[in-house]
Protein backbone atom coordinates (compact mmCIF):
# COMPACT_ATOMS: atom_id res chain seq x y z
CA UNK A 1 0.00 0.00 0.00
CA UNK A 2 1.27 3.31 -0.93
CA UNK A 3 -0.14 6.70 0.64
CA UNK A 4 0.57 10.01 -0.26
CA UNK A 5 1.16 12.50 2.84
CA UNK A 6 1.93 15.55 1.38
CA UNK A 7 2.02 17.35 -2.10
CA UNK A 8 4.48 20.07 -2.64
CA UNK A 9 2.85 23.08 -4.11
CA UNK A 10 6.15 24.44 -5.81
CA UNK A 11 7.15 21.47 -7.89
CA UNK A 12 5.69 17.72 -8.23
CA UNK A 13 7.43 16.69 -4.89
CA UNK A 14 5.58 14.29 -2.47
CA UNK A 15 5.84 12.88 0.86
CA UNK A 16 4.40 8.96 1.22
CA UNK A 17 4.58 5.97 3.26
CA UNK A 18 4.95 2.56 1.20
CA UNK A 19 3.79 -0.35 3.65
CA UNK A 20 4.28 -3.78 2.32
CA UNK A 21 4.08 -7.16 4.66
CA UNK A 22 4.04 -4.59 7.95
CA UNK A 23 7.47 -2.92 6.81
CA UNK A 24 7.13 0.96 5.82
CA UNK A 25 9.59 2.55 3.88
CA UNK A 26 8.96 6.92 4.08
CA UNK A 27 9.32 8.45 0.84
CA UNK A 28 11.15 9.79 -0.79
CA UNK A 29 14.10 7.29 0.03
CA UNK A 30 17.17 5.67 -0.80
CA UNK A 31 17.73 1.90 -0.86
CA UNK A 32 21.29 0.47 -1.13
CA UNK A 33 21.81 -2.18 -2.96
CA UNK A 34 22.52 -5.36 -1.55
CA UNK A 35 23.29 -7.56 -4.84
CA UNK A 36 24.83 -10.54 -2.82
CA UNK A 37 22.30 -10.34 0.11
CA UNK A 38 24.84 -7.95 2.09
CA UNK A 39 25.60 -4.13 1.22
CA UNK A 40 29.17 -4.02 0.53
CA UNK A 41 31.39 -3.50 4.14
CA UNK A 42 28.57 -2.56 6.08
CA UNK A 43 26.27 -4.78 8.47
CA UNK A 44 22.47 -4.98 8.66
CA UNK A 45 23.29 -3.58 12.24
CA UNK A 46 24.74 -1.05 11.09
CA UNK A 47 22.43 0.02 8.02
CA UNK A 48 19.64 0.11 10.57
CA UNK A 49 21.82 2.55 12.79
CA UNK A 50 22.31 4.52 9.50
CA UNK A 51 18.66 4.89 8.98
CA UNK A 52 17.58 2.80 6.11
CA UNK A 53 14.91 0.69 5.94
CA UNK A 54 14.95 -1.17 2.43
CA UNK A 55 17.33 -2.28 0.56
CA UNK A 56 17.44 -4.03 -2.97
CA UNK A 57 18.94 -7.48 -3.60
CA UNK A 58 19.65 -9.04 -7.38
CA UNK A 59 17.34 -12.12 -7.77
CA UNK A 60 19.68 -13.26 -10.85
CA UNK A 61 23.03 -13.63 -8.32
CA UNK A 62 21.19 -15.24 -5.70
CA UNK A 63 19.90 -17.58 -8.08
CA UNK A 64 23.23 -18.46 -9.60
CA UNK A 65 24.69 -18.26 -5.64
CA UNK A 66 24.02 -19.53 -3.16
CA UNK A 67 21.06 -20.89 -4.57
CA UNK A 68 17.53 -20.35 -3.74
CA UNK A 69 17.76 -23.69 -1.80
CA UNK A 70 20.01 -22.20 0.78
CA UNK A 71 17.95 -18.75 1.08
CA UNK A 72 15.28 -20.54 1.76
CA UNK A 73 16.56 -23.38 4.07
CA UNK A 74 17.04 -19.73 6.03
CA UNK A 75 13.54 -18.94 5.92
CA UNK A 76 13.31 -16.10 3.27
CA UNK A 77 15.98 -13.81 1.99
CA UNK A 78 15.09 -11.09 4.89
CA UNK A 79 16.37 -13.88 7.10
CA UNK A 80 18.84 -15.14 5.19
CA UNK A 81 20.70 -11.38 5.27
CA UNK A 82 19.02 -10.59 8.61
CA UNK A 83 17.37 -7.73 7.71
CA UNK A 84 13.78 -7.04 8.47
CA UNK A 85 13.57 -3.70 6.36
CA UNK A 86 11.69 -3.94 3.16
CA UNK A 87 13.73 -5.90 0.34
CA UNK A 88 13.24 -5.40 -3.21
CA UNK A 89 15.08 -8.21 -5.76
CA UNK A 90 15.74 -6.69 -8.96
CA UNK A 91 15.33 -9.59 -11.94
CA UNK A 92 19.25 -9.33 -12.74
CA UNK A 93 18.31 -8.73 -16.39
CA UNK A 94 20.51 -5.64 -16.64
CA UNK A 95 23.78 -8.24 -15.97
CA UNK A 96 22.15 -10.88 -18.14
CA UNK A 97 22.18 -8.36 -21.02
CA UNK A 98 25.46 -7.43 -20.77
CA UNK A 99 27.59 -8.46 -23.67
CA UNK A 100 30.52 -10.16 -21.89
CA UNK A 101 27.79 -12.45 -20.75
CA UNK A 102 24.72 -12.45 -23.81
CA UNK A 103 24.82 -15.80 -26.20
CA UNK A 104 21.26 -14.77 -27.40
CA UNK A 105 17.91 -12.89 -26.62
CA UNK A 106 14.64 -13.54 -28.26
CA UNK A 107 10.92 -12.71 -27.07
CA UNK A 108 10.75 -15.86 -25.20
CA UNK A 109 13.82 -15.65 -22.99
CA UNK A 110 17.70 -14.74 -22.33
CA UNK A 111 19.99 -17.05 -23.32
CA UNK A 112 23.33 -16.07 -21.37
CA UNK A 113 26.74 -17.29 -19.95
CA UNK A 114 26.98 -17.34 -16.28
CA UNK A 115 29.62 -14.98 -14.44
CA UNK A 116 30.90 -17.22 -12.29
CA UNK A 117 30.32 -21.21 -14.09
CA UNK A 118 30.74 -20.28 -17.79
CA UNK A 119 27.96 -22.56 -18.07
CA UNK A 120 24.87 -21.17 -20.62
CA UNK A 121 21.56 -20.52 -19.05
CA UNK A 122 18.32 -19.82 -20.42
CA UNK A 123 16.08 -17.29 -18.10
CA UNK A 124 12.64 -15.96 -19.04
CA UNK A 125 9.76 -14.13 -17.32
CA UNK A 126 8.19 -17.00 -15.67
CA UNK A 127 11.82 -18.47 -14.27
CA UNK A 128 12.25 -14.79 -12.84
CA UNK A 129 9.22 -14.85 -11.44
CA UNK A 130 9.50 -18.37 -9.47
CA UNK A 131 12.89 -16.50 -8.45
CA UNK A 132 11.65 -13.84 -7.08
CA UNK A 133 8.54 -15.64 -4.81
CA UNK A 134 10.72 -17.95 -3.93
CA UNK A 135 13.18 -15.59 -2.41
CA UNK A 136 10.55 -14.01 -0.66
CA UNK A 137 11.56 -10.17 -0.93
CA UNK A 138 8.48 -7.67 -0.51
CA UNK A 139 8.85 -6.16 -4.06
CA UNK A 140 10.05 -8.12 -7.42
CA UNK A 141 11.15 -5.99 -10.26
CA UNK A 142 9.29 -7.07 -13.75
CA UNK A 143 12.13 -8.62 -16.25
CA UNK A 144 13.14 -6.09 -18.42
CA UNK A 145 15.58 -5.17 -21.77
CA UNK A 146 17.65 -2.15 -20.66
CA UNK A 147 19.42 -1.25 -24.16
CA UNK A 148 22.57 0.32 -24.05
CA UNK A 149 23.08 3.99 -24.55
CA UNK A 150 23.39 5.05 -27.79
CA UNK A 151 21.59 1.69 -29.33
CA UNK A 152 19.88 2.47 -32.71
CA UNK A 153 15.56 4.08 -32.86
CA UNK A 154 15.05 0.59 -34.36
CA UNK A 155 16.88 -2.10 -31.92
CA UNK A 156 15.41 0.37 -28.83
CA UNK A 157 12.08 -0.32 -30.49
CA UNK A 158 12.49 -3.92 -30.55
CA UNK A 159 13.80 -4.03 -27.02
CA UNK A 160 11.24 -1.71 -25.73
CA UNK A 161 8.36 -4.35 -27.40
CA UNK A 162 10.24 -7.12 -25.42
CA UNK A 163 10.32 -5.47 -22.25
CA UNK A 164 6.37 -5.36 -22.33
CA UNK A 165 6.15 -8.45 -23.84
CA UNK A 166 8.29 -9.86 -21.00
CA UNK A 167 6.00 -7.88 -18.05
CA UNK A 168 2.88 -9.10 -19.33
CA UNK A 169 4.11 -12.49 -18.58
CA UNK A 170 5.37 -11.90 -15.78
CA UNK A 171 2.29 -9.99 -14.42
CA UNK A 172 0.58 -13.25 -15.29
CA UNK A 173 2.67 -16.17 -14.25
CA UNK A 174 2.79 -13.79 -10.33
CA UNK A 175 0.23 -15.96 -8.02
CA UNK A 176 2.58 -14.48 -4.28
CA UNK A 177 -0.30 -11.70 -2.72
CA UNK A 178 2.09 -11.10 -0.34
CA UNK A 179 5.03 -10.11 -2.76
CA UNK A 180 4.26 -6.43 -4.81
CA UNK A 181 5.03 -6.12 -8.52
CA UNK A 182 6.75 -3.22 -10.11
CA UNK A 183 6.50 -2.78 -13.89
CA UNK A 184 9.94 -0.68 -15.35
CA UNK A 185 9.44 1.69 -18.51
CA UNK A 186 12.50 1.57 -21.15
CA UNK A 187 12.80 2.88 -24.09
CA UNK A 188 15.52 5.10 -24.45
CA UNK A 189 15.82 8.55 -25.21
CA UNK A 190 12.98 8.22 -27.34
CA UNK A 191 9.63 10.29 -25.80
CA UNK A 192 7.45 8.41 -28.49
CA UNK A 193 9.00 4.82 -27.21
CA UNK A 194 8.80 5.85 -23.54
CA UNK A 195 5.13 7.26 -23.53
CA UNK A 196 4.23 4.24 -25.45
CA UNK A 197 5.80 1.55 -22.83
CA UNK A 198 4.24 4.19 -20.08
CA UNK A 199 0.85 3.96 -21.36
CA UNK A 200 1.30 -0.39 -21.76
CA UNK A 201 2.75 -0.76 -18.25
CA UNK A 202 -0.10 1.29 -16.65
CA UNK A 203 -3.03 -0.70 -18.45
CA UNK A 204 -0.94 -3.82 -16.91
CA UNK A 205 -1.85 -2.23 -13.12
CA UNK A 206 1.38 -2.76 -11.35
CA UNK A 207 1.79 -2.29 -8.08
CA UNK A 208 4.22 0.79 -9.01
CA UNK A 209 6.58 1.53 -11.39
CA UNK A 210 10.35 2.25 -12.36
CA UNK A 211 11.91 4.30 -14.62
CA UNK A 212 14.57 2.09 -16.04
CA UNK A 213 17.43 2.31 -18.97
CA UNK A 214 19.07 6.16 -17.10
CA UNK A 215 22.42 6.93 -15.51
CA UNK A 216 24.25 4.54 -18.39
CA UNK A 217 25.98 7.02 -20.52
CA UNK A 218 23.50 9.45 -21.38
CA UNK A 219 24.59 13.61 -21.28
CA UNK A 220 22.85 14.64 -17.48
CA UNK A 221 20.58 17.03 -19.20
CA UNK A 222 19.01 14.13 -21.43
CA UNK A 223 18.17 12.09 -18.23
CA UNK A 224 16.58 14.56 -16.44
CA UNK A 225 14.26 15.13 -19.42
CA UNK A 226 13.29 11.98 -19.90
CA UNK A 227 12.44 11.58 -15.98
CA UNK A 228 10.90 14.73 -16.37
CA UNK A 229 8.50 14.01 -19.33
CA UNK A 230 7.93 10.15 -18.00
CA UNK A 231 6.97 10.82 -14.77
CA UNK A 232 3.83 12.48 -15.38
CA UNK A 233 2.81 9.07 -17.16
CA UNK A 234 2.98 7.51 -14.14
CA UNK A 235 -0.30 6.67 -11.69
CA UNK A 236 0.18 9.28 -9.02
CA UNK A 237 -1.42 7.37 -6.75
CA UNK A 238 1.53 4.75 -7.42
CA UNK A 239 4.81 4.35 -5.67
CA UNK A 240 7.66 5.73 -8.71
CA UNK A 241 10.71 4.34 -8.77
CA UNK A 242 14.35 5.81 -10.45
CA UNK A 243 16.07 3.10 -10.82
CA UNK A 244 20.21 3.49 -10.79
CA UNK A 245 20.53 6.97 -9.92
CA UNK A 246 22.06 7.76 -6.78
CA UNK A 247 23.92 11.38 -7.01
CA UNK A 248 22.78 13.69 -4.84
CA UNK A 249 22.09 16.73 -7.12
CA UNK A 250 20.54 13.84 -9.40
CA UNK A 251 17.69 12.56 -6.78
CA UNK A 252 16.49 16.32 -5.68
CA UNK A 253 15.67 17.43 -9.12
CA UNK A 254 14.08 14.15 -9.57
CA UNK A 255 11.79 14.27 -6.28
CA UNK A 256 10.78 17.83 -7.79
CA UNK A 257 9.30 15.65 -10.78
CA UNK A 258 7.87 13.56 -8.64
CA UNK A 259 10.19 10.21 -7.99
CA UNK A 260 10.03 8.61 -5.01
CA UNK A 261 12.72 6.12 -4.56
CA UNK A 262 16.05 5.16 -5.74
CA UNK A 263 18.60 3.25 -5.46
CA UNK A 264 22.63 3.26 -6.55
CA UNK A 265 25.94 1.52 -6.24
CA UNK A 266 27.42 5.24 -6.01
CA UNK A 267 28.01 5.66 -2.85
CA UNK A 268 29.33 2.08 -1.10
CA UNK A 269 31.37 2.10 -4.45
CA UNK A 270 32.87 5.66 -4.39
CA UNK A 271 33.58 4.91 -0.69
CA UNK A 272 35.65 2.10 -1.85
CA UNK A 273 38.13 4.78 -4.43
CA UNK A 274 38.32 7.55 -1.53
CA UNK A 275 35.49 10.13 -2.51
CA UNK A 276 33.00 10.91 0.09
CA UNK A 277 29.95 13.27 0.03
CA UNK A 278 29.38 15.88 1.82
CA UNK A 279 27.58 19.10 1.98
CA UNK A 280 29.64 20.91 -0.16
CA UNK A 281 29.99 18.57 -3.11
CA UNK A 282 32.36 15.00 -3.37
CA UNK A 283 35.68 14.84 -1.79
CA UNK A 284 38.46 12.46 -2.66
CA UNK A 285 39.73 11.95 0.38
CA UNK A 286 43.15 9.76 -0.48
CA UNK A 287 44.87 13.31 -0.96
CA UNK A 288 47.80 14.22 1.22
CA UNK A 289 46.44 17.40 1.74
CA UNK A 290 43.96 15.81 4.27
CA UNK A 291 46.87 14.13 6.43
CA UNK A 292 46.65 16.68 8.90
CA UNK A 293 42.93 17.36 8.81
CA UNK A 294 41.47 17.21 12.79
CA UNK A 295 38.12 17.68 11.72
CA UNK A 296 35.09 15.65 10.46
CA UNK A 297 34.77 14.26 7.21
CA UNK A 298 31.92 16.75 6.86
CA UNK A 299 31.08 19.57 9.61
CA UNK A 300 27.90 18.76 11.20
CA UNK A 301 27.16 15.06 9.75
CA UNK A 302 26.37 12.94 12.89
CA UNK A 303 27.08 9.98 11.05
CA UNK A 304 29.27 6.91 13.12
CA UNK A 305 32.00 8.62 11.19
CA UNK A 306 31.99 11.99 11.85
CA UNK A 307 30.75 11.69 15.09
CA UNK A 308 34.14 9.72 16.06
CA UNK A 309 37.11 9.99 13.29
CA UNK A 310 39.00 12.74 12.16
CA UNK A 311 38.91 13.35 8.59
CA UNK A 312 42.79 12.86 8.72
CA UNK A 313 42.65 9.72 10.24
CA UNK A 314 40.43 8.27 7.54
CA UNK A 315 42.58 9.70 5.05
CA UNK A 316 45.55 7.78 6.75
CA UNK A 317 43.49 3.83 6.58
CA UNK A 318 42.42 4.84 2.95
CA UNK A 319 46.00 5.67 1.70
CA UNK A 320 47.18 2.71 3.60
CA UNK A 321 44.41 0.64 2.06
CA UNK A 322 42.98 -0.44 5.27
CA UNK A 323 39.19 -2.19 4.94
CA UNK A 324 38.47 0.00 8.00
CA UNK A 325 39.13 2.81 6.11
CA UNK A 326 36.76 1.98 3.32
CA UNK A 327 34.13 0.73 5.60
CA UNK A 328 34.40 4.27 7.50
CA UNK A 329 33.72 6.10 3.88
CA UNK A 330 30.84 3.67 3.13
CA UNK A 331 29.10 4.17 6.75
CA UNK A 332 29.26 8.16 5.76
CA UNK A 333 28.24 7.96 2.11
CA UNK A 334 25.16 5.84 3.05
CA UNK A 335 24.07 7.91 6.05
CA UNK A 336 24.63 11.24 3.84
CA UNK A 337 22.49 9.89 1.07
CA UNK A 338 19.94 8.35 3.30
CA UNK A 339 19.75 11.56 5.69
CA UNK A 340 19.60 13.79 2.46
CA UNK A 341 16.10 11.81 2.02
CA UNK A 342 14.61 12.10 5.52
CA UNK A 343 15.36 16.14 5.01
CA UNK A 344 14.15 16.24 1.67
CA UNK A 345 10.81 14.32 3.47
CA UNK A 346 10.71 16.90 6.16
CA UNK A 347 11.01 20.01 3.83
CA UNK A 348 8.18 18.64 1.67
CA UNK A 349 6.10 17.77 4.79
CA UNK A 350 6.79 21.02 5.85
CA UNK A 351 6.17 23.23 2.26
CA UNK A 352 9.74 24.24 1.77
CA UNK A 353 10.61 21.92 -0.64
CA UNK A 354 11.93 23.80 -3.29
CA UNK A 355 14.12 26.61 -0.65
CA UNK A 356 15.64 23.04 0.51
CA UNK A 357 16.61 21.70 -2.91
CA UNK A 358 17.48 25.23 -4.05
CA UNK A 359 20.13 26.17 -1.12
CA UNK A 360 21.88 22.50 -1.43
CA UNK A 361 22.67 22.92 -5.02
CA UNK A 362 23.96 25.98 -4.09
CA UNK A 363 26.74 24.61 -1.94
CA UNK A 364 26.98 21.21 -3.57
CA UNK A 365 29.65 21.23 -6.27
CA UNK A 366 29.36 18.20 -8.42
Amino acid sequence: MFEIEYEDEKSEARAGTLTVNNRIFETPGFLPVATKADVKLISPDELQEIGASGVITNALVLFLRPGLEVVEAAGDIHKFMSWDGIVFSDSGGFQMLNSDFLVKVTEELVTFKSPFTGSILDFSPELCVEIQMRLGSDIAMVLDDCPSYGSSYDDILASTKRTLFWAKRFRDSHKNQSQEVFGIVQGGVFKDLRDNCAESLVKMDFDGYAIGGLCIGEPKDVMHEVIQKTTPLLPPQKPRYLMGVGSPEDMLKAISCGVDIFDSVFPTRNARHNTVYTKNGKVNLGKEKFNSDIGPIDEGCKCYTCSKFSLSYVNHLLREYEYFGMRLATIHNLHFLVNLMKEAREAILEGRFEGFKGEFLQNYKF
